[in-house]
C-alpha cells in the first residue's frame, strides 16, 4: 500500500519538522537582533545631532559675543 500515511511520522519527517522550527526560532532571534541594533544606531545618531546642534550653536553665539576685529594690513615685501 504506497499511499497510505501511517499514524507515527518517519524519523525523516520529524528531523525535518525539527530543522523547520529551529529554522524559524533562529530567524525570529535574528529579526529581534536587527531591530535592536537598528534602534541602538538611531539613539547614537540622535545623540550624536543633538551634540553637533549644540556645538554648532556654541559657535554661533561665540561668532556674535566677539566685536568684529579689523584685520591687520601685511606689508607687501618688494623682491629686487
Amino acid at each position: 500500500m504506497v499511499g497510505k500515511k501511517s499514524a507515527e511520522p518517519s524519523p525523516e519527517r520529524i528531523a525535518r519538522a525539527n530543522r523547520q522550527r529551529l529554522a524559524q526560532e533562529e530567524g525570529l532571534r535574528a529579526m529581534a537582533d536587527v531591530e535592536q541594533r537598528a534602534v541602538a544606531i538611531r539613539k547614537n545618531m540622535e545623540r550624536l545631532r543633538a551634540l553637533r546642534q549644540a556645538k554648532e550653536a556654541q559657535v554661533a553665539s561665540d561668532q556674535t559675543a566677539l566685536p568684529d576685529m579689523p584685520k591687520k594690513k601685511r606689508k607687501k615685501v618688494l623682491s629686487k
